[in-house]
């Protein structure tokens, strides 16, 4: 991660990473501070030196450096695509769009998954008239089991659920979920508890640590073993290749 990056990410952690949930009509948007899902204002304490958001230090093994383009959780028959996320004009962290197809995103300033820190990915719970969200039982998982990010390079970062957490929105574990760490890990965050109206009065934070780099994937290695075919058969059948 390049320190701007870097920064964008300190920066908006500590002005206050909201979480939207939509449970009522589609388009529904939360505010900057009244939406479902949103956590407090409270600055982390300031990042100790022994963690980075992007690099490639500390106590564990890293995964090189790619952008997640899907997420597996077996035990919840999740699998879903990964989109990229940012930061909308009010300060708070985009959501993903309310769509029939609901997709699950990375927080764009935060690590990709596999490199040191936390890699933030967020899902919502429920999508307005369409239903159940991507996320809807991700307070269900417990510790031990397996979340695979897939990767643009083709590999899988493979992460082991340590703890999963609910709590009021009013007290979000802002320095928890978004501080520095000096191992890679990923936290999934959605929304959870009772809800009231379009409303739910809780978070539910997954925190999970890397465990092993996967290998490439299936689809990866058929599009690369068709393109050397691609690029053989064309050298074969030009007279100019020698």
């Amino acid at each position: 991660m390049t320190s701007l990056s870097r920064r964008a990410f300190a920066t908006a952690a500590g002005a206050a990473l909201l979480m939207g949930c939509v449970g009522g009509r589609t388009g529904d948007a939360p505010g900057p501070s009244t939406g479902p899902g949103t956590a407090p204002a409270t600055s982390p304490p300031p990042p100790r030196a022994s963690g980075g958001s992007g690099g490639s230090g500390g106590s564990g093994r890293t995964v090189a450096g790619s952008v997640p383009v899907g997420l597996r959780i077996p035990a919840l028959g999740v699998d879903t695509p990964v989109i990229r996320l940012g930061l909308a004009p009010d300060g708070s962290v985009q959501v993903p769009p309310v769509t029939a197809h609901d997709r699950a995103g990375w927080y764009e300033p935060s690590p990709t998954p596999g490199r040191t820190g936390p890699s933030v990915i967020l899902g919502h719970v429920t999508v307005g008239e369409y239903g159940d969200g991507v996320f809807r039982h991700l307070a269900r998982l417990g510790r031990g089991e397996r979340i695979e990010a897939r990767l643009e390079n083709g590999t899988t970062a493979v992460f082991t659920v340590d703890t999963v957490r609910t709590v009021a929105k009013a007290e979000f574990p802002t320095d928890a979920v978004y501080g520095n760490v000096d191992r890679p890990e990923l936290r999934l965050i959605t929304c959870g508890g009772p809800r009231t109206g379009d409303d739910y009065r809780d978070n539910v934070i997954v925190f999970a640590s890397l465990s092993r780099r996967g290998g490439t994937t299936a689809r990866h290695r058929d599009t690369t073993a068709s393109r050397h075919r691609d690029t053989t058969a064309l050298r074969q059948h030009d007279p100019g290749e020698r």
